[in-house]
């Protein structure tokens, strides 16, 4: 009787854990640190950080791919979240992982009360939830963003892996608004050989600026 109990309160706490996850009460948090944005068009600034597990767009060049699964980061409830973040920076950043992938109202709600500028690096592949101060959108070829993102992001980041993402971030750049900052970041790891062609972009169209990952020059998160 005793192993029988044991189980079915197991399953019963593992089916109200999923619950509060499904709802946005509890995230999969996969790590929070307080560092420097290096990328986009808040570079330089301090930010605390709120990386999100799970995201199925596949990346092959993602460089935080132990953030795919969702299942191997514990949740956890978001008021603990908003604690945490609330004592180190104004600036809050939710990045991923796909933050989408789950309800974002009750995080950046419990954020917002507590009087803090939010911030979303996100693919745009999901519905979007939340109240945001700045939303970065990052589209990915595998799994496009939504209309209802392109429209409402402020900041268009291209990852550039090869020149064929050039002819990408120009048609990509058409579906946001006219208010919509525009950026080519080099991945990291053929930025030697992109740099020089993102240069090269940016001067014959101006209105494209340059991201470079300088968190990873300053060696920090």
């Amino acid at each position: 009787m005793k192993t029988t109990a044991k189980t079915y309160l197991c399953r019963m706490l593992e089916k109200t854990l999923q619950q509060q996850v499904e709802k946005g009460t509890m995230l999969p948090l996969m790590e929070e640190f307080y560092t420097i944005q290096g990328e986009g068009y808040h570079t330089g600034r301090a930010a605390y950080f709120i990386r999100v597990g799970g995201c199925d767009v596949g990346c092959h060049w993602c460089d935080v791919k132990e953030s795919w699964a969702p299942e191997k980061h514990p949740p956890t409830g978001v008021d603990h979240i908003v604690a945490n973040a609330a004592k180190y920076s104004k600036t809050i950043v939710v990045t991923g992982g796909e933050p989408l992938t789950w309800n974002m109202e009750p995080l950046t709600t419990g954020l917002k009360n507590a009087g803090l500028d939010i911030h979303i690096e996100t693919s745009g592949a999901y519905p979007l939830t939340g109240q945001w101060d700045w939303i970065c959108l990052s589209p990915k070829k595998a799994k496009m963003p939504l209309q209802e993102v392109y429209l409402s992001a402020h900041e268009l980041k291209v990852i550039v892996f090869n020149r064929h993402d050039l002819a990408f971030a120009k048609a990509e750049s058409e579906k946001v608004s006219s208010q919509c900052k525009l950026f080519l970041q080099p991945e990291w790891s053929v930025r030697e050989k992109m740099i020089p062609l993102i240069t090269e972009f940016v001067m014959e169209n101006p209105e494209w600026q340059v991201s470079l990952q300088t968190h990873k020059y300053l060696n920090i998160p």
